[in-house]
Order: structure tokens, then C-alpha cells, then sequence
């Protein structure tokens, strides 16, 4: 626990101007981060009497070791940078809403040629417009359904589209007329992109229109006695109005607004959001989050209201935004809205009429989400204090493992041997902690050799970060006697790359322009290219962001018997490592095995310890797994014009495209490959050098009839 008069900046130091702060911990991470119109006054709060602070307070100022600012020109940066850094270091003591659900959006995706109508969930992509969120994704299809019989667009994958233009047949819907066919040319893809738009547009909430269309068409075509078109333009006019109807009218003056709610206690909150859009519920979520911090209701709206719009554009921030409570700087945030949508946007609290009724609606919802909430949490802290009690005591440790990590080694009969680390804190994944490996130490397959290079290599990783940081203190042997591992600087990697520069500074791109001060974050150490992560390595070490192998485990768990075991408990003597338990899970009999025990510990098949164990290993054998199939298919996808340098993917596909595959490219002149635009001589002499030395793949043969089959595809030789 650090004193905070020990980093405590000195009087006057601090600006008095808006900006953004972050306090830091002894290894560097960023564990808070806060905005300021005035930051000498902010920040002085922070260093008062202990015993005045709210004991979440204390608790980070306490953990902190370091607090470091920088200036902006105006609140609304601050707002602004405030969500980025939020987002980018994810502080453990801000408030961070988050879910366990994916919710699903109906989404037209205005960036292709012909859009097509689709659910989808994830991030948002540009160029996309997008409906929702929707609870259910069965609820979004029956709403599509209805609305195609009017407004006939593509809801095809690409697939199924460029099959039906190869064969000139539409698929099913494009017989019963819930699709426009433009695969085949039925419409023109201007037809095909208005059609797109109206179903936006009637989404989006301008239902009359259409409805009052529709009805004139049908009166004119029964005065016409075009009983036939006029009997379906009824039954469209009647699907938009069940369509409609699955989602009554709430707002009568047809309104576009979010309605948030929140339902807290001492230590957790609930919050509900209702989208309505031309005065219908159009969507609905919630999210749940521990309050770390210090925090009222104001100040869990301003979080809410930055996680929800941080990331929007244009119409997906709505006019008008209603709330419990306003942000302590309401100007600065509806200053921040509105530049999000490009025009004014209310921030208030609904005071009287169908507004306020809505809002009690939208906290009713978040008081029964915060105690549904509570009610599972309640049982599954149980179950998961008890199952790391009982691996506690069936392996004999001083106490429960609140972090394990797994490993496990997947290959594919000896080729692209890889590794995974899972992590698992309080018996719950951490995905953003697991880390995945290659193994290059050596060739074939050998799977406890495997697991000592991995374990040596995460665990050098380790001990290099405690050096770094001063927690590992070098004592000098004695003499004529070797230097144990734990008492000798770690050897570099020869493959080891230097990290990013000091990143404490505001980069010179950056829309934030000013000084940073605080504490100077040291050098980075070098790291092993090989060791990755699932968001990708990009270097970067001492920037406040979690670091990838710097924090140690209570228990490694390893998928295998006893070689395995052994191979990783000799890996951590190696590098002087004896404080951190080590087992292994072996799948047969899911016997659990420790080192230099000659008989497994067996635990109950009903043990909740050993069920926490199963899926510790489980979820590394499905990481493993999944990147070796990766780097397996990566390898069958790839092709003799790869190795050509300078040869990027645009020529590669004009190669193809011009000679129809490999096999012809294969077959042709340097003076007729010298014809494809883009190709020079040069190139084209090493694109023929590299498939002369190139073999081919062997013939394709079909095994009913065993003809051989051309190639014909231009994919990989």
C-alpha cells in the first residue's frame, strides 16, 4: 500500500486548466483515469486526509504510485480524450459497463452494390446502417419477413449471390417475390438501391408514407378494375401494419429518443435503455457494472452516455436523450452530443406527460435487471468460492488460486505446433489476458518438449518485467560458483524486437494538444515476436495498457500427465521459480496429476473444483485449436506467387485473372505474362522463376469415377 505523499506533485505544478488525468500503479498501469475543467483543484482533492475520502477512493489513491495529467483547450476534449483513454487502458477502478450478451441489429449494408438486408452483431461497421438493438434475433427476422412482401431487397449471402448470377436462376425468394432478383438482373442496381432505402426509411420511423402509398395505389387499381394488383397492394399495406404493430406507439408526437435508466446500491448499478424512433420502442439493452469508483447517478449517466454514443454518427445519436439525472458539466456533454450528430441534441429529465410515464417503464426494467442480477451473482460466487477452495485443499496450497493459467500445445501430425495460455481469474475468463504461441525452438512434434519451451518462455517474460521494475533483486554469486537463473540477468532473444518510445506523451497526430506531466515511464523491454495475443502484438510495453505476461499466477495448469508436468515444473526451477504451483489435467480419466506424485489426485466426479478445472482446460484446448487451424489454412491458401518480392496482392489478383490459375499462369511466356498491366519484365521473370521451382500440386482426382480433374479454379497450386 503506497502513501500518496509520496507522489504527491508539488503546490502549484499543477495547471489550472481543463484536462484529463490518470494515476498509475507501481508496474506502470493505468488504474484510473478522470477529466477536469480545473485540474489543480481535481487533483488536489485526491491528496486530502485519507479518513475524508470514500473508501473506494482511498482504496486507488492507495494503489496508485504515480499521477500524471495533460491539457486540453476545452471540456469537450476532455470529455473526449476522457472516453478514449477509458477505452484504450482499461483503468480496474473506472466504471465500465458491460454485458454478457451480443445484441443483435437488423443492418443494410449500404457500402456494397446491391446492399442486403442481414442480422448482425459486433462491432459496427461503416457504411452500414443499422436497426436496434433488438432482444431477440427471431424477432428481427419476422419483422424482415413481413416488410419484404414491400420492399423486395437482397437478404442473400454473397455466396448464394454471385452462384445465382453465375447461373442466371434466382434463388427461392426470388421465385415467391420476397426478393428483387438484381443477382439476375431483374432490377438495375439503382432500382435495387432505392428499394434499400425505403426499407431504411420506413425503419427509420416514416411509416405514413408508405401505408398512405400504398392505399392510393390500391383505391386506383380497384377504380381500374385491376382487382388482382390491387388485392396484394392491400396485403402489403396489411404486413407494414403488423410489421408496425409489433412495436406499439409509446410517444404519440412520434419522437426519436434514448431513454436511460439506472438502478443502483452500494456496490453495483443496473441501467436500462430504451431506443424509440419515431415514437415506437425500436430497441432495448442493459448493462450492469460494479461501481469501483466513487460515483453518483450524475456521474453513471455521463459514463453510460459516453459508452453509448463514443463510438456513433449522424442519426445514430437521437434528438433527443433522456435521463435520471444530468452530468455535473451538462453544457460540455450535450455540446459533445451534438457534434456526434451533426446538429442540437436535448439532454434533460422528462418532468411530466407520456415522457416521464416511459421513464418509469425504463426503471422498473433496470430494478429488475440489478436484482436478477444480484440473485445469479449471489449463487455463482458460491460455486466458484467453493471450487477453488476445494483445488486449494486437493493440491495442498496455503490458499485459493484466484489466478490460474492453463496451457496447451495443438499441432496437426507434427505441423505448425502452437500453444495456448488461458486465464482464469476468480474462476471466471479473462480473454483479454490469454496469449497464444508458436513453437519454433525445434521441428516435429513433442509435446513435452513443447510445453517446457512455452512455460520457460512466459515465465522468462516474467522475470524480465520484475527485473525491469526493481521487484527482483540481482545478488552476486559466489565465487568460482555458476550464477543460479533467479540471481543472473535474463539473456536477450535474438529475436527480439525493440518496443514503442515513451507513450506518456500526446502523440503529435493527436486532436489534444499539451503537455503531459507526471512521472516518466521508463524504457519498455524488448519482446519476442513469437508471443502473441489474440489482439495482436504491436510491441508496446510500459504504456499503461495490461501487460502481456507481467502478472503471475497462483496455479499453472497444464493439459497432459505426468511428462507434461514435469516439463513444466523443470521449465520454472530453470529460471528459479518455486513460489507458483503447477498440475496437470489428463483427459482420460480427468485425473489431476502434481509433480513428483507417482499416483493422480482423483477428485469427485460432482467436485465443483474439478468441474472449474475441465473448463480451465477445456477453453485452452478450444484456443489451441482454433489458431492452429488458422495457421493451417493460412498455409493450404497459400501460393507460389507469395514468394515473389514485390509482388503485391493487386498484381496477384490481375495475374490470376488475366491467365484464369496458376496452372495456366504456369504455362505461360514471360512475354505473355509482360501483358498483364502492371507487370514489367523483371517481374515477370521472377513471377515464371518462382513457379518453375514451384511443384505443382498433385492432380485432383474425383473418387466416384476417378476422373482426373482440371484445375480451373486459380486458386493455389
Amino acid at each position: 500500500m503506497a502513501d500518496p505523499s509520496s507522489y504527491r506533485p508539488s503546490p502549484g505544478q499543477i495547471p489550472d486548466s481543463p484536462g484529463v488525468y490518470k494515476f498509475r500503479d507501481e508496474h506502470r498501469r493505468v488504474i484510473y483515469v478522470g477529466k477536469a475543467k480545473n485540474l489543480r483543484q481535481r487533483v488536489a482533492n485526491y491528496f486530502q486526509d485519507l479518513t475524508h475520502l470514500h473508501p473506494r477512493t482511498r482504496t486507488m489513491v492507495t494503489t496508485a504510485a504515480s499521477v500524471e495529467w495533460t491539457v486540453v483547450s476545452t471540456e469537450v476534449e476532455a470529455l473526449q480524450l476522457e472516453y478514449t483513454w477509458i477505452k484504450e487502458f482499461d483503468p480496474r477502478f473506472n466504471v465500465k459497463y458491460r454485458d454478457d450478451k451480443s445484441y443483435p441489429y437488423l443492418a443494410v449494408t449500404l457500402n456494397e452494390e446491391f446492399p442486403r438486408v442481414q442480422v448482425m452483431r459486433g462491432a459496427k461497421k461503416k457504411g452500414v446502417r443499422y436497426f436496434g438493438p433488438y432482444g431477440h434475433a427471431w424477432a428481427i427476422r419476422e419483422t424482415v419477413d413481413l416488410m419484404l412482401r414491400v420492399f423486395p431487397v437482397r437478404t442473400c449471402s454473397a455466396g448464394v449471390f454471385k452462384n445465382a448470377a453465375r447461373t442466371g436462376r434466382p434463388c427461392l425468394l426470388g421465385y415467391i417475390d420476397k426478393c428483387s432478383a438484381p443477382c439476375v438482373g431483374r432490377v438495375t442496381p439503382e432500382e435495387h438501391r432505392e428499394l434499400a432505402e425505403d426499407f431504411c426509411d420506413f425503419m427509420a420511423g416514416r411509416t405514413g408514407t408508405y401505408i398512405r402509398r400504398l392505399e392510393k395505389d390500391m383505391m386506383q387499381a380497384a377504380e381500374e378494375m385491376e382487382y388482382e394488383r390491387a388485392a396484394r397492394l392491400r396485403d402489403d399495406a396489411g404486413a407494414l401494419k403488423r410489421a408496425m404493430e409489433k412495436s406499439a406507439v409509446v410517444l404519440a408526437d412520434a419522437t426519436d429518443a434514448d431513454l436511460i435508466a439506472v438502478a443502483e446500491d452500494e456496490l453495483e448499478a443496473a441501467l436500462q435503455i430504451f431506443h424509440v424512433r419515431g415514437g415506437r420502442v425500436r430497441g432495448q439493452r442493459g448493462w450492469v457494472t460494479d461501481k469501483v469508483e466513487a460515483v453518483d447517478t450524475a456521474g453513471l449517466v455521463e459514463h453510460a452516455l459516453q459508452q453509448l454514443y463514443g463510438e456513433e454518427r449522424g442519426d445514430a445519436v437521437p434528438k433527443e436523450v433522456l435521463v435520471p439525472a444530468l452530468p455535473e458539466d451538462t453544457a460540455a456533454v450535450s455540446q459533445w452530443l451534438a457534434e456526434r450528430r451533426g446538429s442540437q441534441v436535448s439532454l434533460r429529465i422528462p418532468q411530466r406527460g407520456d415522457k416521464k410515464d416511459l421513464m418509469a417503464t425504463v426503471q422498473r426494467n433496470a430494478q429488475q435487471a440489478l436484482g436478477l442480477h444480484k440473485t445469479k451473482r449471489a449463487s455463482d460466487l458460491t460455486t466458484r468460492s467453493r471450487a477453488l477452495e476445494e483445488i486449494a485443499e486437493a493440491l495442498g496450497l496455503d490458499a485459493a488460486p484466484l489466478r490460474i493459467e492453463c496451457y496447451d500445445i495443438s499441432h496437426l501430425q507434427g505441423d505448425d505446433v502452437v500453444a495456448s495460455m488461458v486465464v482464469f481469474e476468480d474462476g471466471l475468463a479473462r480473454k483479454s489476458e490469454y496469449r497464444r504461441f508458436q513453437i519454433k525452438g525445434f521441428e516435429g512434434q513433442d509435446d513435452v518438449r513443447s510445453m517446457h519451451e512455452v512455460i520457460g518462455r512466459r515465465f522468462k517474460r516474467y522475470l524480465q518485467e520484475k527485473e525491469r521494475t526493481g521487484e527482483w533483486e540481482q545478488t552476486p554469486p559466489v565465487s568460482g560458483e555458476a550464477p543460479h537463473p533467479a540471481q543472473s540477468p535474463l539473456a536477450p532473444d535474438p529475436t527480439q524486437v525493440p518496443s514503442a518510445s515513451d507513450p506518456t506523451q500526446v502523440s503529435p497526430g493527436s486532436p489534444f494538444p499539451g503537455p503531459t506531466q507526471g512521472t516518466p515511464a521508463p524504457a519498455a523491454d524488448a519482446t519476442d515476436p513469437r508471443d502473441t495475443d489474440s489482439r495482436g502484438d504491436d510491441g508496446r510495453e510500459d504504456d499503461g495498457r495490461p501487460k502481456r505476461f507481467a502478472y503471475p499466477p497462483q496455479l499453472v495448469v497444464v493439459d497432459g500427465g505426468q511428462p507434461q508436468v514435469a516439463a513444466a515444473r523443470r521449465a520454472l526451477e530453470e529460471l528459479g521459480i518455486d513460489d507458483i504451483a503447477v498440475c496437470g489435467l489428463a483427459k482420460r480419466l480427468e485425473e489431476v496429476w502434481l509433480p513428483d506424485d507417482d499416483d493422480p489426485v482423483v477428485l469427485p466426479r460432482s467436485s465443483e473444483g474439478l468441474y472449474l478445472l475441465q473448463r480451465v482446460r477445456d477453453e485452452a484446448h478450444r484456443f489451441a485449436i482454433t489458431y492452429q487451424r488458422s495457421k493451417r489454412a493460412k498455409r493450404i491458401r497459400s501460393s507460389p506467387l507469395d514468394d515473389v518480392a514485390g509482388l503485391g496482392e493487386t498484381r496477384k489478383q490481375a495475374l490470376i485473372k488475366h491467365f484464369g490459375s496458376v496452372k495456366k499462369l504456369r504455362q505461360a511466356t514471360i512475354e505473355e505474362i509482360c501483358q498483364v498491366p502492371g507487370i514489367g519484365r523483371r517481374t515477370a521473370e521472377s513471377v515464371a522463376a518462382a513457379l518453375a521451382s514451384a511443384a505443382p500440386a498433385a492432380p485432383a482426382v474425383n473418387t466416384a469415377t476417378g476422373e482426373i480433374m482440371e484445375e480451373d479454379d486459380g486458386g493455389t497450386s
